[in-house]
């Protein structure tokens, strides 16, 4: 990701693809998710679903930055599954996404070599089928004021091109709002000039 990009890509949607290597046979799944608890539920699924397979290899990468990554062997030689997986969404430029490979033995050991190649390719080829779309870095503010001032929120949204997520109203109005990272400092000044609004990071 460039120094000064303030965009990130996510897959489209879930895939299946499935690979056979020397009577392996390699069932590999792509998940859109946003936090650790969403691997544990997939991971679950699978295996109830594939409850005789030998391996329910995966690895993830969450977050904007892609801060959190996690890779795991699940049994096969370290290093020749989880690693593979990894790359491979790291090679996409993906985050948020989880990519599991379940593996039934065939019989035939495929190496340290093999694995990490059959486990590459079925990585690589769901997150192919998965598609890619970009989405923006953002920051999130409230924003509150009295209600005759609720114009004033909106030129100060529209100056940004900010995104609003929620509204309330109580005894004023409160906004909640998504400001693209790029635009982050530029929000902050204007905000700070428009002294009749109270804003603050959610």
């Amino acid at each position: 990701m460039s120094l000064f990009s303030d965009t990130y890509h996510q897959i489209e949607h879930t895939a299946e693809f499935s690979l056979r290597e020397k009577g392996s046979k390699f069932l590999a799944y792509s998940f859109l998710i946003s936090q650790e608890q969403d691997v544990k539920a997939h991971l679950m699924a699978l295996k109830s679903q594939f409850p005789d397979a030998t391996h329910h290899c995966y690895a993830y990468v969450i977050g904007q930055d892609s801060q959190s990554q996690r890779a795991n062997d699940d049994g096969e030689p370290a290093n020749s599954a989880g690693r593979p997986i990894l790359r491979a969404i790291i090679s996409a430029e993906l985050t948020n996404v989880l990519v599991v490979v379940v593996r039934y033995f065939g019989g035939t050991l495929l190496g340290i070599p093999g694995l990490i190649q059959a486990y590459g390719e079925s990585a690589t080829g769901v997150l192919l089928l998965s598609g890619k779309v970009q989405k923006m870095q953002e920051e999130t503010f409230v924003i509150s004021a009295e209600f005759q001032h609720e114009q004033e929120i909106h030129r100060l949204l529209n100056s940004v091109d900010a995104r609003i997520l929620d509204r309330t109203y109580d005894s004023g109005v409160t906004y909640k709002v998504a400001v693209r990272k790029l635009h982050v400092i530029q929000f902050e000044r204007a905000a700070k000039e428009a002294y009749l609004l109270k804003v603050g990071v959610s």
